[in-house]
């Protein structure tokens, strides 16, 4: 294998380019389409829930054309880039010149197959990679990488905001990924052992329970995802400050993640992921109890989750990977699978939070009744702390000498 360090600023900037395109999207996405285009909630849940069942079937697929094109990667990696660059523009940029309904879903699903197949090119290249750094190889690249990746989360969650609309973002999302596959283009080296496909990940039992607790731990933030603006539209009736509160949860998510690596290193990066999931549990669990005006005891909630989230952003997938780096070293299928798994649980709160809202009375900037506005709360305060728990508990299982 090419001994060539990896090039961590380029990591960092690839990883912030390709954050900008998952969960920002599922977060502004829906509402842009509900305010803009009429299109109801139910409607809105159904086709969400169906794109990410569309990932159940690609994303191991993904993971392994990722693997037989490894001597290729470099092409396939700019061929991706341009579909979710124009996919995106086509999602923001561009009116529906059919039912906005369809082009939501058609728009979509070019970002987020783009998105997939790169997110697995991208982690399988760094187990690679990362040995070449030093034993600390795999927390050293995840500091670079994660910490990148929640600072594009951090740009794209107030970009339109700032820019004006979606449209200039999404044309200053264009220009980022030409940025970006500029500074990866000397990383996609082709990985001289043979890919393995995800039939060897699942017979790891270490990577089978890790593959489960990044299910059921993925849940909450998928949950607050999805109700994060009605949340704070509605809940705390706050309309506009959606933007200043997103930044504040996405930037401590981003600051702390390399001060999560460096506890890592000194306490074991399974005590460390513990004491954020239990951060994370306070901090929900303060949700279920705000109301109208609550808004700056409600930033301190997203000041305590974003630091968790960096946790559980830096952690589990360095954990992940070094595990990877010993029973599947081009781990191109293992990570289809990390890929498929983390956004199943976006499918799952689309598919019942959003039409379970709607079926309580629920309607997006107006006024609510009191059981509504108690669902909503349940929902995004509640919820997250019952599956943190399990999460939690799964963690548990989890024996120093596997996944060290």
């Amino acid at each position: 294998m090419n001994a060539q360090r990896p090039n961590l600023a380029g990591y960092g900037l690839f990883a912030a380019t390709l954050a900008a395109a998952g969960l920002p999207i599922y977060i502004h996405a829906p509402k842009v389409y509900v305010d803009e285009y009429g299109v109801s909630l139910a409607s809105l849940g159904l086709v969400l829930a169906g794109l990410r069942l569309l990932d159940v079937v690609q994303d191991p697929l993904l993971g392994r054309l990722a693997g037989r094109l490894q001597g290729q990667r470099g092409l396939a990696v700019l061929l991706a880039v341009a579909v979710m660059a124009a996919a995106m523009l086509g999602l923001f940029a561009v009116a529906p010149p059919i039912a906005p309904l369809v082009w939501f879903g058609v728009m979509l699903a070019g970002v987020f197959s783009a998105f997939s197949f790169l997110t697995i090119c991208f982690y399988a290249q760094g187990v690679a990679c990362a040995p070449q750094l030093g034993p600390q190889g795999f927390l050293q690249l995840a500091r670079w990488r994660e910490t990148g990746a929640l600072l594009g989360i951090c740009l794209a969650a107030v970009a339109p905001l700032a820019l004006g609309g979606f449209g200039a973002f999404a044309v200053c999302f264009a220009l980022a990924c030409a940025g970006a596959a500029w500074a990866m283009r000397r990383e996609w080296r082709p990985i001289d052992l043979p890919d393995l496909g995800f039939g060897v990940v699942l017979a790891d039992p270490v990577a089978r329970r890790l593959l489960l607790v990044a299910l059921v731990n993925a849940a909450p933030v998928a949950i607050s995802s999805t109700l994060f603006l009605f949340f704070v539209e509605s809940r705390l009736n706050a309309p506009g400050a959606e933007g200043p509160l997103l930044l504040l949860f996405f930037l401590a998510a981003a600051v702390s993640a390399p001060v999560w690596a460096k506890l890592a290193t000194r306490h074991g990066p399974r005590n460390v992921l513990l004491w954020g999931m239990v951060l994370a549990i306070a901090a929900f669990s303060g949700a279920v109890f705000l109301g109208a005006g609550d808004v700056m005891a409600f930033a301190l909630i997203c000041l305590a989750s974003g630091v968790a989230l960096g946790a559980d952003m830096t952690l589990l997938p360095a954990l992940f990977a070094h595990r990877m780096e010993k029973v599947a070293p081009a781990a191109a299928g293992a990570f289809g699978l990390w890929s498929f798994v983390s956004k199943f649980t976006l499918a799952l709160a689309a598919l019942v939070l959003l039409p379970g809202l709607q079926s309580v009375g629920f309607v997006p900037g107006a006024a609510n009744n009191t059981e509504a506005l108690l669902v909503l709360s349940l929902a995004y305060g509640a919820l997250p702390c019952v599956l943190k728990l399990i999460a939690i508990a799964l963690v548990a299982t989890l024996k120093t000498d596997e996944i060290q």
